[in-house]
């Protein structure tokens, strides 16, 4: 569709570092790819990213733009409103590091996947996020979503009771044209966002996980399950 209406494809591959979609890279299928080196990520800088294309003229324009876009000249001039975003040569000498054990990573990311999955997917009305046959995930966050009719506890009281046992969980992202700074913005579509949102949550899924740390997680989301729930089965999104 893009190619047919001359729409250039930016794509945002923040998390997806490592996966594959039918054999090739996300953020390879459009004029660029952007990447996310937050400290939150797979592999990390401690913040910033990484751009990618096969064009040399767009990656020139971003190197341009990202060094304060000063044009060639003694003195500083600019012609164009130029950014300082780029990594320093300390931060990218650490996320070159980071690449080689990416895939330790993602493997333990994995792994965390299918320790909860295996010890949690019985349980009637909990429902964890599906791999596609034409691809691999990086598993970079394990989610899930909860059906409160049959789960009989809704994700927002299920967040809490982990929360109360000092477990960090999270819900899954709040769609964007709900955000207050959206307000009043027109909107098509939404549906399926705003049932993730309310149904989803994000389990902990960090790299360093021990089984233990997830078999705690674990036993306290099985123990929370048969509880009636404590919160309204609606709540505001």
């Amino acid at each position: 569709m893009c190619d047919r209406y001359e729409i250039p494809l930016i794509e945002d591959a923040a998390e997806s570092l490592s996966a594959t979609y039918r054999g090739r890279s996300p953020g390879t299928f459009g004029s660029l790819g952007i990447f996310s080196f937050n400290g939150n990520k797979i592999i990390t800088t401690s913040g910033g990213g990484m751009l990618v294309s096969n064009q040399p003229k767009l990656i020139e324009k971003a190197r341009f733009l990202a060094t304060q876009a000063r044009d060639p000249a003694p003195h500083y001039q600019h012609s164009h409103i130029g950014y300082n975003y780029r990594l320093s040569n300390v931060l990218a000498g650490i996320g070159r590091g980071q690449l080689e054990v990416l895939g330790d990573r993602v493997e333990a990311r994995r792994k965390n996947f299918d320790h909860y999955f295996q010890a949690l997917s019985d349980l009637p009305g909990l429902t964890l996020m599906p791999e596609a046959p034409y691809g691999k995930s990086t598993r970079w966050l394990t989610c899930l979503t909860i059906d409160p009719e049959v789960f009989g506890c809704n994700r927002e009281a299920l967040r809490l009771a982990l929360a109360a046992d000092n477990i960090e969980s999270r819900p899954v992202w709040k769609p964007l044209h709900l955000q207050p700074t959206f307000s009043g913005c027109e909107c098509v579509g939404g549906e399926v966002a705003e049932s993730l949102f309310l149904q989803g949550l994000c389990l902990p899924s960090g790299s360093s996980l021990t089984a233990a740390d997830r078999d705690r997680v674990i036993g306290h989301i099985r123990a929370i399950a048969p509880r009636p729930c404590t919160l309204p089965r609606e709540y505001s999104l």
